[in-house]
């Protein structure tokens, strides 16, 4: 729920009386320097950030590690942005491709299973349309699903990448990316059900 800025009190910080601004006097306030800026533009944007690199990595722990990094990745390269896009757009940009680079390193370092599902615990009891129980029970069956299944499911079905998008995105054929979103959409109602 967003807050309506409050009339201008003089705090103790050394930022008196600046206005709150818009995000592209937040951005240019951080392209300057001012630490206060960035937090701002960090409490913005951090929630649906961790949403999507919680969702790519399958857990909490690496979706909080990828998403301080992409934050400090986007601190280093705040001087490359020129605005041509919006803030949030930059942003979530840098966190997709820093996700598909820890996909890509996951890759190498283990082979993956796309088939499996085989868990005992991945069975959860239904809940009501809609409900906040069903929406935790989607985040854990997403989290169980193979990664290679979980990575094209996250970027077709829930951010929305076309196929081939996605196929160059992980460095797969365009069928592949459909397989995989087919069996993950399988195993989740398998799971759900």
């Amino acid at each position: 729920m967003k807050q309506r800025p409050t009339p201008s009190f003089p705090s103790n910080q050394s930022t008196v009386n600046r206005p709150d601004g818009n995000a592209s006097d937040l951005v240019a306030r951080w392209q300057a320097g001012d630490v206060d800026a960035f937090a701002d533009l960090y409490r913005r944007h951090a929630a649906r950030i961790f949403a999507l690199t919680c969702r790519m990595s399958g857990s909490t722990d690496a979706g909080e590690d990828l998403m301080q990094e992409v934050f400090l990745q986007a601190h280093r390269k705040i001087h490359g942005f020129k605005g041509d896009s919006a803030i949030g757009t930059w942003l979530y940009r840098l966190a997709i491709n820093h996700c598909l680079d820890f996909v890509r390193s996951r890759q190498v370092k283990m082979a993956k299973a796309t088939d499996s599902l085989d868990r005992d615990d991945a069975t959860a009891p239904a809940a009501a349309h809609d409900s906040p129980v069903e929406r935790i029970d989607l985040e854990r069956a997403i989290r169980l699903l193979p990664p290679g299944c979980r990575e094209a499911f996250v970027l077709h079905d829930v951010e929305g990448y076309e196929h081939r998008e996605i196929a160059q995105m992980l460095g797969i054929a365009e069928g592949t990316s459909k397989s995989q979103v087919f069996k993950a959409r399988l195993k989740l109602r398998a799971v759900l059900a």
